[in-house]
């Protein structure tokens, strides 16, 4: 699974980081880091948007099963939209990221389950008991889908932060 989004040029950031650094000018620096966040921000805010809308369907419980309430309240699709995060750095490596933020996700929801709803299919034993396991089904590729669709506006936005701040550097 595509887990992050990285949108750099490297050549042009770097090379525009370092003429920033040695400019020295603060409120440009912080305009550039601002708009490059604010160029990352929709692509955020619609994958948060999908995993909250995610489908996920399963084929219920057969008759005469037993079932019962989920052992915890917390909503699955909510948490996981709550740990999908922004970082941006104009030093270094330049660049935007969006990016799953393990450390915002409970210790009972891992990594790989996200990783599985992005392949479409998880398998999972029933109220944690090994020998009863269940399959549910989403919408494949949902995160890979939203980061491609949104790759070519956030690059057109980043050269043109890129070219305005050289602009007003020269």
């Amino acid at each position: 699974m595509v887990r992050d989004i990285r949108v750099t040029g490297t050549g042009q950031l770097l090379e525009l980081s370092a003429k920033l650094r040695r400019a020295g000018h603060e409120n440009i620096r912080s305009s550039f880091h601002r708009r490059i966040r604010r160029a990352a921000e929709p692509l955020r805010n619609d994958l948060q948007d999908t995993i909250r809308g995610l489908n996920i369907t399963s084929q219920g419980r057969g008759s005469g099963k037993r079932g019962g309430p989920s052992p915890t309240t917390r909503p699955l699709r909510a948490t996981i939209a709550e740990a999908v995060r922004i970082s941006v750095r104009t030093s270094g490596s330049p660049g935007a990221r969006v990016w799953l933020d393990r450390s915002r996700l409970p210790a009972d929801i891992p990594m790989g389950l996200v990783n599985r709803l992005n392949e479409g299919r998880v398998r999972h034993p029933v109220f944690a008991n090994r020998r009863r396991w269940a399959q549910q089904n989403t919408t494949p590729l949902w995160w890979d889908q939203t980061v491609r669709a949104h790759q070519p506006r956030i690059t057109r936005e980043i050269e043109r932060v890129v070219d305005d701040v050289r602009r007003h550097l020269e």
